[in-house]
């Protein structure tokens, strides 16, 4: 044998040896639930106690869902694959939360709610992954408004100091004009260089 292909040999002996010492053999408990019932992209299942609120699962026929609504005796799950799920399966946490890629990397890619490429562009290179669900950042670390905002409605704009990246709520009853005072805002937002 070369020496070469000896050293060779003796480094990945190593790396192994650092492996099987960093592994843990101890044996895991994991829960497994069953499907009571499935249909329109949901699944309701029973079985995972402590399973929390959007977690990531896996179905026996390989499609995946995370889990929307906690109640006593079961989970509502909502399906993010075109997967058939069917009463009586098997299902697995998958211990994470639902997450997705964050960066330049995902500009003009086409990917699946999991964050997946769908666009045969290859693998997305992401800066990180951050879960779907999380607290808005506090007031403290947001940009500071400062620039006004016009909605065009002349009663809206002399009533109420709207600022560009303000969160504002409409709120009213059912065919009040909502979406019409929302389209309007957005619609006014082009500018008068647009005829």
């Amino acid at each position: 044998m070369t020496t070469t292909l000896r050293k060779s040999l003796d480094r990945w002996l190593e790396a192994a040896d650092v492996r099987l010492a960093e592994a843990s053999l101890e044996p895991r408990p994991e829960q497994i639930g069953v499907v009571e019932k499935a249909g329109d992209g949901i699944a309701f299942v029973r079985g995972l106690p402590d399973l929390p609120l959007s977690s990531l699962m896996r179905f026996e026929g390989g499609a995946t869902g995370f889990a929307h609504a906690l109640d006593e005796d079961r989970i509502g799950c909502v399906l993010l694959d075109l997967g058939r799920v069917e009463a009586g399966e098997q299902v697995r946490g998958l211990g994470a939360v639902v997450g997705t890629p964050v960066g330049e990397a995902l500009l003009g890619r086409v990917v699946d709610p999991l964050g997946r490429p769908l666009d045969n562009g290859g693998p997305i290179a992401a800066a990180r992954h951050d879960p779907v669900e999380r607290a808005a950042p506090g007031i403290i670390e947001r940009d500071l408004v400062t620039e006004p905002m016009q909605t065009g409605i002349k009663l809206i704009d002399a009533l109420l100091a709207l600022g560009r990246g303000q969160r504002e709520l409409i709120i009213g009853d059912r065919e009040t004009g909502k979406t019409a005072i929302a389209t309007d805002a957005i619609i006014n937002q082009r500018g008068s260089d647009v005829v």
